[in-house]
Parts: C-alpha cells; structure tokens; sequence
C-alpha cells in the first residue's frame, strides 16, 4: 500500500469526522486495500460542472465532507465575487440516495457562511433549479444529483446568476478556491439555520406558467387533447412537474408507468437510469404499445434529459435518438412560428459541435441564424447572455437527449421538452401523420443525416491516462483516410486551431479551449473524438449524411448510411 495514501486514510480514522465514518476507513484499512486505494488515491475533483463521483467514505468519493468543502469554496468565492452584498443561493436535488442529504448539508454551509438560501422542500428537477435562481434574483446555486449515472453515483452541479452553470472565468476561480479549502476544519459547518428558507409550491407554479407560455398552437391541443402519451420518470423528480406540465398544456389522455412512478435512488426496474438506453425505456415500450399509444416520454432522475418513442412508418415502435429528437423540435418552432407569424428578423437557435449538422441546415434555409458551441448547455447559456438584447433566442439543444426551450431557464429542460414534444405529436396526428412520418419529409427536405455514438470506459487510477494517451495519438497522428476517404479537414479545439489537411491552410477556432478533435473526410463524414467531463469515457460522435429523393427509398438509405458508420468504426479500429 501507498504510503501517502495510507496517511490520507489515517487522518481521517484520526480528524474530527464522525464515528461512523471514522469506523468505515479504519475498516478499509483492515480489510479491503483495493477499495481503499480507490477511495483516497486522490481528491475528487471540482471541476468546471462541480463535483460527480461514486458515493462512500474517502477523498475521492461524494460524501458530506468532499461536499462540505465544495461548498465552503464555493461560498468564499461568492462573498469574494459579491463583498458587502446580501448574498443569495438555490439548492435543489434529485431522487438518488443521499441527494437529500447533500443538499442540506450544502444549505447548512452556505447558511453558516452567512449566505441566504432557498432550499427546495422536496425533490426537484434541474432546470426548475436553473428559472428559481433567475426568479429570486440569486447569485449561485446548486443541484444535487449525478444526473442519468448508475445508483452508486451522485454529484453536486454549480451554478452562476444567470442560472446557467458555472462558465470561465468563474468555473476556474470557484475551483481555486475549492482547492484552497485543505482540511474539514476549514468548513463552517452549522450556525446558520436562520439564514434557510424552504420553498416549494410557489415556484412550481410560476416555472410551470412559463413552460406553458412555450406553447405555439394550443388550438391545435384544444382538438387533440386527447393524443395517448405514456410518460416515465424511470424513477426520478420528472414525476414532480411532467405530468402537471402537460395538463398546463391541455392534455387530457396522460398514462404514467407506475412501475417507475415513485421516486427511488436505488433504481430497481432499470440497471441505468438513462433514458438513452432502450433497455430503460423498455417497460414504457410496452406500456405504450399495449394501450396504442401516440408517444412515448422518459426523463432522467433530474429530468433534464428526455428519451421519445414513437411508431416508425412501418407502425413499429422505435426510440428516437437525441439528435433526431433535436431536428424535430429546431424545425417545428422555427416552421411554427413563421406560420403563426411570431417570428422575428433576429431569431436565433443554437447547437453544439458534437449535434447533429441538420441543425445547421434546417436553420440556414430558413434564414434563422444558429450558432455551434461547445458541448454542454452552459455554454448555450453563456451564448445566450452575450446576444440578450441583439438577437432572440428560440430553441437550443445537443445530441445528449437534451433542449432548452425559450430563455427564462439556463439549463436543459427535459419537463418544457416533454409538454413541446407533445404539441408536436399532436400537430402532426391533425394532419394524419405521425413524428416519424415528419422526420422522413425533413429528411426530404434537408438531407438525410444519420449520426452514432460510442462510449469506451476506462475506470480506475489507471483510466485517465488511457483517455489522455489516445487523444494525443491522434492529436499528433491524425488519420490520412477514414473508411476509405480521405481526412480533408482536422479541427482541434485543445489547440484552437482548424487545418486543412490537403493544402496545410490553419485558421482559428473562436471557441474557448476544449479536448475535443473532429476529423471531415472527403465523403463529408464527420467524426468527433472527446472525454468525457463527468465520467471516465471517451466518446465517439459518428456523423454522416446522404439525400433522400422520395419515402420509399428511406430504408434503404438508412441501411447505407449505417453501413458507412460500420465502416468507419472498423477503419478506426473501434470495434
């Protein structure tokens, strides 16, 4: 064993840590030197999205004191930020074990530092976190959750005054002062219980106001309301505000999954709390396709991710993946607007560089600017706050199973995602037509895009360093040809730099730094490699796109399309 980290362990065995904790390391230390490896070998790490890790005792894991501290840097930072002000913070959680907990060991710090806090009573989903801090006027705030990650998991997300979270330079310098923070004893820990006030109902009633202000063709839901929609919260706080959100909307045919109605941290019906994955959504598959229903929803346990169902054009059930989900609401707000005559000269939409590029298109033909940012809605957010006031913001979203719909919250929005993907399905069901059937005529109309996802994990002490040593790999060697075509163009946002790599011409990316590398092959295939912010994973975006002339060739399309992928995950020796 390390001798460091064996000194780690012991002065928390000898600290002012609680006697349950104290006996859980020395357990450890006893009994289980892999584990106890794990556990200390190193600090969890703030990053720029906060704290998210496996639960338990230890340096390198989410228990009450790595979030204690967390807290105590972010609060000095705030009273740094905002000297002599009445400073004040939102605290919201999730279902998962110990969210609850956190929270209000997160409220108590704050608190004691003098901050004043509005602690959700209950459960809450993220973005109703997000529009609470812009409502109250707050200058921080924090979630509690680790969003779709397995049960053993749980996380601490920070947030700005803007109700995005945090984005440069604020992530770095909360950061620095997290690291700052070098023992328990640092913490204010209890003394301020006067300074937490609990909030609840009122709030919902104004967020749910503002997703119902989000509707562009209720009379369209007034005829249809009583389009089926089955609904899963897979066991989250979706449960706290979905359903209440489409009866705002008008809806009136709403079944719930009771197998997954109740929220619960231990997840028992799912082994992954994600609705990306189909095996999450199978028992609302069924559900949908024993009462022939008009569309399915799932959201994550905070509910800012949303996974849709819907019959494909052979009647077949099918769960659309986020980029496709993407298309879908980018195209009906900006075609539903125009029609309703609401749209405005200075619209704006924005995606990500790792979406789908149909988004692009969708928005170019119709003369809509959109913008390309880095992964993660904080930066829609940021983006959002540089143009208030030139340029209005409509829709953004990303391949992630993630939309942000209207600008009164900063964060993904699974709940306004839900009541909007609705309307749509209703929109379409007056005109005979399924969203599938919408799909295919876009596919029509702007190119046939069809994109894939890899994850690789690469756990333990040992899995960074993997990560890192293949991105360098291919930083210094990029591939001359993917599948057969030729790399024309390598965009690396470490370095900023674009390079077309037939002439050697480089030109800069105005985007901040990000590990992130994209290589577009002469075929106009577009592959992304980048690690992950909040797991040990590298993920692989895979993204090509052909033309589809008329509905009956759409088959056949797709199967060439994933041919393609197939065959650049092979050249990339991925498989």
């Amino acid at each position: 064993m390390d001798n460091a980290i064996l000194e780690k362990a012991r002065s928390w065995v000898n600290g002012n840590y609680d006697a349950a904790t104290k006996q859980a390391v020395q357990d450890l230390i006893d009994h289980n030197p892999n584990e106890l490896m794990e556990a200390f070998y190193k600090n969890l790490e703030f990053g720029t999205g906060g704290l998210r890790g496996i639960m338990g005792v230890g340096t390198n894991r989410m228990n009450k004191y790595t979030v204690g501290m967390a807290t105590q840097g972010f609060a000095n930072y705030l009273k740094k930020t905002y000297p002599n002000q009445t400073i004040k913070v939102a605290i919201a959680h999730d279902s998962r074990n110990n969210s609850r907990f956190f929270a209000e060991t997160t409220a108590q710090v704050f608190a004691a530092n003098g901050i004043k806090v509005f602690l959700f009573e209950d459960l809450r989903p993220t973005p109703e976190l997000s529009f609470a801090i812009r409502t109250l006027q707050c200058n921080g705030g924090v979630v509690c959750t680790a969003s779709h990650n397995p049960k053993e998991y749980n996380g601490y997300k920070a947030y700005w005054n803007d109700g995005g979270q945090l984005v440069p330079p604020h992530d770095k310098n909360v950061i620095k002062e997290v690291e700052a923070i070098q023992t328990i004893d640092d913490v204010k820990w209890s003394g301020g219980d006067a300074n937490i006030t609990l909030i609840g109902a009122e709030i919902d009633k104004q967020y749910l106001s503002m997703v119902k202000s989000l509707s562009v063709n209720p009379e369209v839901i007034q005829q249809q309301k009583d389009l089926k929609i089955v609904y899963t919260p897979i066991h989250g706080s979706g449960i706290k505000l979905v359903p209440a959100a489409l009866a705002e909307f008008g809806f009136t045919n709403v079944h719930i999954v009771q197998e997954q109605a109740t929220p619960d941290g231990n997840f028992p019906t799912v082994a992954y709390p994600n609705p990306e994955e189909s095996e999450t959504m199978r028992i609302g598959l069924e559900k949908a396709k024993a009462l022939d229903a008009d569309i399915l929803l799932g959201t994550d346990p905070d509910a800012d991710r949303v996974g849709v169902g819907v019959k494909n054009h052979k009647g077949e059930w099918v769960l659309m993946n986020g980029n496709q989900t993407a298309v879908l609401a980018f195209a009906y707000l900006i075609e539903a607007r125009r029609k309703k005559g609401i749209a405005q000269p200075n619209d704006m939409v924005i995606t990500t560089i790792v979406t789908t590029e149909m988004i692009n298109e969708v928005a170019r033909q119709n003369h809509v600017a959109c913008y390309n940012v880095l992964t993660g809605f904080k930066w829609i957010a940021e983006l959002i706050k540089e143009k208030e006031g030139k340029e209005n913001y409509i829709i953004g979203g990303e391949e992630s199973f993630g939309l942000m719909i209207g600008s009164q919250i900063r964060d993904k929005d699974s709940v306004s995602a839900v009541a909007l993907l609705c309307e749509m399905a209703a929109y379409e069901k007056q005109q005979g037509k399924t969203l599938f059937d919408k799909l295919i005529e876009l596919y029509m109309q702007y190119g046939f895009y069809y994109e894939h996802l890899i994850s690789i994990t690469k756990k333990g002490m040992n899995g960074q360093k993997e990560i890192a040593a293949m991105m360098e790999s291919y930083r210094s060697n990029p591939p001359q040809l993917i599948n057969n075509s030729k790399v024309v163009t390598l965009l690396d946002y470490e370095l900023q730099t674009g390079t077309n790599l037939l002439t050697g011409e480089k030109w800069k990316i105005n985007l901040p730094k990000s590990n992130v590398l994209q290589f577009i092959t002469e075929d106009g295939s577009k592959i992304s490699a980048r690690p992950s912010g909040t797991e040990p994973k590298i993920k692989f975006y895979f993204s090509v796109h052909t033309h589809l002339s008329n509905k009956s060739e759409f088959d056949a399309k797709l199967d060439e399309l994933k041919q393609r992928i197939n065959g650049i995950i092979q050249s990339m020796q991925l498989a």
